[in-house]
């Protein structure tokens, strides 16, 4: 490097925006994102598969509205590498404005949609082009609102600072499923019977989706606040600006990327089956094998367990930064191995009784047990992913890693869980839980302790061969 270079990344200005800001616009636009999921993953079970998949059986029915409920983490990796490509050459700030705009909009526009019942096919089409441009806008979030907190933590504390982002996810959920739950009470919506003349099917169910864009105009507000983040600036006065990032971290951080996928592999896959199979399955209709459980009734009992999640995702920050991202990771993962393995025993419906009679109290302990775990194994994620990575594609190579693994453990899984109850029973989906851990545990053992990784030493170590062969 050049004295010249040297004196500038040297000059380059640490952040003077206030710590609290900074973690209110990292929290509040991954809320916002989180929201915008959750309330298509919510309609997915309840109201698309009425109002624009009505042909066929219900389980029919069901599956398309979960197959387009998949079309967002086909969409997510292509996201994360058009705002990674802008999040490294241009800024972390810049760009995660546009994905925050990305996901708002389609949102807003899901809410306008005409049924299938009004413009025929057209509609379940318009409404998997529109989850595509969601998918598209959370492909770039997580990763840029990652790097916002922890390219400005104190030493030390780096997995406590990554943590807020994460939180989203959780009040994210409680907001959305809180929402659709008092729309619930307010049109008297029962999810056990068919009212497609009701007003919470005929309009209701719009209204989440609308008002998703108040929330959008106040998370561009707190995010146009910001300044870039200290250790970008730096790595940009030392002049390592890519012309490719995309080409330099397939070159030089191909291991990076696999571990990465694999490692976020069980945390996707427990996280869909704990919000979004396991609705289906509550709530589904005995004679197709469910629990016809009351919507109402069990989306109460998903909101209670949401806290846990909630709560576990400090104290895994906490524990991440005193014992390590990959030992505390270890025990977590082994954990939701185990978990997997008492599906059968906890969701059959013999055991758990269905309809009226179906034991609530088994399903809150499922759901808490789930939820606890979630918390734990996603909150080290937003510190220990970048940390792989050097600052001139870590928001490109973190974001490939997160979203390339939503293929593997997120898209497919609602929908095989789907499958699997109907051909295997519910202790299969257990199985697939566990199988896919083990995957992940693997990962996690094959991968160095992040937590003590210098960023700007990384990115200095890292980059100049790329650098030298793809600058303008």
């Amino acid at each position: 490097m050049s004295d010249t270079s040297t004196e500038a990344a040297k000059s380059a200005p640490e952040s003077s925006v206030p710590r609290r800001r900074i973690v209110i616009a990292s929290m509040i636009g991954t809320t916002i994102e989180f929201y915008d999921f959750y309330i298509y993953a919510t309609a997915a079970v309840s109201v698309f598969p009425l109002l624009f998949f009505p042909h066929g059986d219900a389980g029919a029915a069901l599956l398309a509205s979960m197959a387009t409920f998949g079309m967002a983490f086909i969409a997510r990796p292509l996201g994360s590498i058009l705002f990674g490509h802008f999040g490294d050459r241009v800024g972390r700030k810049v760009t995660l404005v546009g994905s925050l705009l990305t996901m708002g909009i389609a949102t807003f526009l899901i809410g306008l949609l005409p049924t299938v019942m009004q413009i025929g096919l057209l509609a379940p089409i318009l409404l998997t082009v529109l989850r595509f441009c969601q998918g598209l806008g959370l492909g770039g979030e997580w990763s840029g609102a990652a790097l916002l907190v922890t390219e400005t933590a104190e030493e030390g504390k780096r997995a406590w600072a990554a943590m807020w982002p994460q939180l989203g996810a959780p009040f994210g959920f409680i907001l959305a499923n809180g929402f659709f739950l008092l729309l619930t009470i307010l049109f008297n919506y029962n999810s056990a019977e068919t009212q497609l003349e009701g007003s919470f099917l005929v309009w209701g169910w719009r209204i989440p989706f609308l008002v998703s864009i108040l929330m959008v105009v106040v998370g561009l507000y707190v995010r146009t606040k910001l300044d870039e983040t200290p250790v970008f600036a730096r790595a940009m006065a030392r002049g390592e600006k890519l012309k490719a990032p995309l080409a330099v971290v397939f070159q030089k951080n191909m291991k990076e990327l696999v571990q990465g996928t694999f490692i976020m592999l069980a945390t996707y896959v427990l996280f869909y089956l704990m919000t979004t199979w396991i609705l289906s399955y509550a709530i589904g209709k005995t004679e197709l094998g469910l629990l016809g459980i009351g919507y109402r009734k069990f989306l109460v009992l998903q909101l209670i367990s949401v806290l846990l999640f909630a709560g576990t995702i400090p104290l895994a920050g906490k524990l991440a930064d005193k014992y390590g991202r990959r030992r505390l990771l270890l025990v977590v993962t082994a954990a939701i191995m185990a978990f997997g393995l008492m599906f059968n025993q906890l969701l059959n419906p013999a055991i758990m009784g269905t309809g009226e009679n179906a034991n609530t109290g088994l399903m809150l302990l499922f759901l808490c047990i789930g939820m606890a775990l979630m918390g734990l194994t996603f909150g080290p994620m937003s510190a220990l992913l970048p940390e792989l990575y050097p600052t001139n594609v870590r928001y490109t190579g973190s974001g490939i890693a997160y979203n390339v693994s939503s293929i593997l453990g997120a898209a497919l899984t609602p929908f095989a869980a789907v499958w699997l109850v109907r051909n295997h029973g519910v202790g299969a989906v257990g199985l697939y839980l566990t199988a896919m851990s083990l995957a992940t545990l693997i990962a996690i053992w094959l991968t160095h302790e992040t937590g003590t990784a210098s960023l700007d030493s990384e990115a200095a170590q890292n980059a100049t061969a790329g650098i030298e062969t793809t600058s303008p």
